[in-house]
């Protein structure tokens, strides 16, 4: 380990000269050290006590092309699941509301697709342009895009977009096939060139080990750092590849106790950035999400559903929450 990680100001500057050494040593730090430092940064670039709520909807379900290993919605898996067209925006509209009436501020909104057609953008700028107009945040995750289609999202006002790395480089080739990791940087680069926030994280518990929990935090870090970093756990899903591998494993779970090292160390690698529970959450218990907000974590998914997966419910974030003694972000 080295000792200059416990030595340095707990404000640290935003650095993206990250190495994976120093990464590996967060990650091997004793737990309540790791926490502590964590904590301390955290509390030094946002209010401690304050989570955001965010409601995700599939705005386009099922059929996707992509082969991505953990996703029910791939054209390649065999989930039973119904690929349905892209909802009406009226429809979009009238969630979102609900949404907002039960307290999230961010409106997320997913599309089951390789990359939007461009008969598709019409639509999906009227959704943003909508939702907007409510006082929410927007959101959008709909595959690859293009310089122009980022620009038009842009143009109607998009605040952010998100595009998961989902794992290291190195494990990448094992869970997705039909695009590369460089595709992914690729659409990042021209979000960001369109100026709209980027939102990028990914999975843990894909059976890799920490080395590429490591390589995954390292390629979020150094990078410019998205403003938004999802971190989700593996929900195995039968039918998909991954889902089917590790479903009877325990792989299939990670460990809670390393979910939450990794949310410490991406808040550590990353101390402005918000840090979002996702996926996977509705089987963690309530002191396993207590001390990933203590180690930084400061957004979650409200709502029973993110995309086709089950999640806790607005009622039982409500109850958490007020557990806990902490408040939704306004």
């Amino acid at each position: 380990m080295t000792t200059d990680l416990l030595d340095r100001p707990t404000e640290d500057a935003v650095r993206t000269d990250w190495t994976r050494g120093e990464i590996a040593d967060l990650f091997d730090l004793p737990l309540p050290e790791l926490l502590f430092r964590a904590a301390t940064i955290h509390r030094a670039n946002h209010d401690p006590n304050a989570v955001q709520r965010a409601t995700l909807l599939s705005i386009k379900t099922g059929g996707c092309v992509e082969d991505c290993g953990y996703c029910s919605q791939s054209a390649h898996a065999d989930t039973g699941l119904k690929a349905t067209k892209l909802m009406d925006p009226r429809a979009v509209l009238q969630a979102a509301a609900q949404a907002k009436d039960s307290g999230s501020t961010r409106f997320c909104m997913g599309a089951a697709w390789r990359s939007p057609k461009e008969r598709d953008m019409p639509a999906i700028v009227e959704m943003v342009k909508g939702v907007r107009q409510m006082g929410l945040e927007t959101c959008m995750t709909l595959g690859m895009l293009t310089p122009r289609q980022a620009e038009q999202l842009a143009d109607a006002g998009l605040d952010y977009y998100n595009h998961n790395i989902d794992t290291s480089p190195e494990n990448y080739t094992n869970v997705i096939s039909t695009r590369t990791f460089q595709d992914r940087v690729d659409t990042l680069e021209a979000v960001r060139a369109a100026g709209i926030n980027v939102c990028c994280g990914g999975i843990v518990g894909l059976g890799e080990q920490r080395p590429d929990r490591v390589g995954f935090i390292h390629a979020l870090a150094t990078m410019e750092h998205p403003e938004s970093v999802p971190i989700n756990a593996l929900v195995p899903v039968k039918g998909t590849v991954l889902g089917d591998m590790l479903a009877d494993t325990p792989m299939a779970q990670i460990d809670e106790i390393e979910f939450v090292r990794t949310v410490a160390v991406a808040r550590i690698t990353m101390p402005r950035s918000i840090v979002r529970l996702s996926a996977g959450r509705e089987s963690m218990s309530a002191s396993t999400q207590a001390l990933c907000f203590m180690a930084g974590a400061n957004s979650i998914f409200s709502g029973d559903k993110l995309l086709t997966a089950g999640n806790a419910g607005d009622d039982a974030d409500t109850v958490l929450l007020a557990r806990l003694g902490m408040t939704a972000a306004a």
